[in-house]
């Protein structure tokens, strides 16, 4: 079984334990996932089967969004519902004064990843030092945010939801953080749902119940996306047999010799059959197409 479903993780399981389960589903053990979500978070997954675990860190850096729910007045530990409060406030805010600090968070950003998160500093995965209290300093990351809306708002009880389009590497729960401190209050996140990942939407994912009586009924393969569905924003490349072969071999091709070469310097590969085979790199000071990463069977 070769390909990617698109999962809709359910809250309080880590993106391990839905490989884990799917694993025990399935009756395979090469799967992997794409785009890790906390336990509190639910929503879109990408999950590679077989040969495409090759394709898990080949994905873009952008196109992921959310909704996500906040709750102004508290700080915690894990910059969320589920940490241990830090401090409490009871600044009011309005609408408009949340709409004002928001928007100095839409575009490139700094943002320093908090301390339960998965970042690796000096070896270690900073959420194993906060579990032993220890705080270390972080670096700030540039991080991109397309999107950032306030969909809703309870000025009462200064709750509400945010809609954020961003990249890669973004901790939505840290722009949640960021955004209480600097209106002088704090702000935690209480939820969170991943709309989109990729081109992977939540409509088209399958929760984890789905998946076993899909796979018990044998109609799973019906809802399992070929591999080149992640490289889709490529330009397409196709080869002659004798090409085709010496790119299974591995060996660089002549560019002059290719058709459908134009400026791009990453192209979606296909054989003589028509079938996608694998991703290349065109080397233009030496006229060569290489190998990025082969997916053929």
């Amino acid at each position: 079984m070769n390909g990617i479903i698109c999962i809709n993780k359910p809250e309080g399981f880590t993106s391990f334990d839905v490989i884990a389960k799917l694993r025990g589903i399935l009756k395979m053990k090469r799967i992997g996932h794409s785009g890790t979500l906390d336990p509190m978070a639910t929503g879109v997954l990408p999950v590679f089967l077989g040969n495409a675990t090759k394709a898990c860190d080949m994905l873009s850096d952008n196109d992921k969004s959310y909704l996500a729910d906040f709750k102004l007045g508290c700080t915690t530990d894990t910059q969320d519902s589920t940490g241990e409060v830090l401090s409490t406030s009871e600044i009011a805010v309005s609408h408009d004064e949340f709409i004002k600090v928001m928007c100095d968070f839409i575009g490139e950003i700094e943002q320093i990843p908090p301390m339960f998160s998965a970042v690796s500093v000096n070896g270690k995965r900073l959420y194993e030092l906060a579990r032993k209290g220890i705080e270390i300093e972080r670096k700030s990351r540039k991080i991109q945010i397309d999107k950032l809306e306030l969909r809703e708002y309870d000025n009462a009880n200064r709750t509400g939801r945010l809609f954020i389009e961003c990249s890669k590497g973004t901790y939505v729960r840290t722009i949640i953080h960021d955004i209480g401190q600097k209106l002088g209050c704090g702000g935690i996140m209480t939820g969170l749902v991943r709309l989109s990942s990729n081109g992977f939407t939540l409509d088209g994912a399958l929760t984890l119940d789905e998946v076993k009586s899909l796979s018990d009924e044998n109609r799973l393969e019906e809802f399992i996306l070929p591999i080149e569905k992640v490289f889709e924003h490529l330009p397409k490349l196709y080869l002659d047999k004798n090409q085709t072969r010496l790119y299974k071999n591995g060996v660089r091709l002549d560019l002059t010799r290719l058709n459908g070469v134009d400026k791009a310097d990453r192209y979606a590969v296909y054989g003589y059959d028509r079938q996608f085979i694998g991703t290349a790199l065109a080397v233009f000071d030496k006229n060569e197409l290489k190998v990025e990463k082969n997916f053929f069977i």
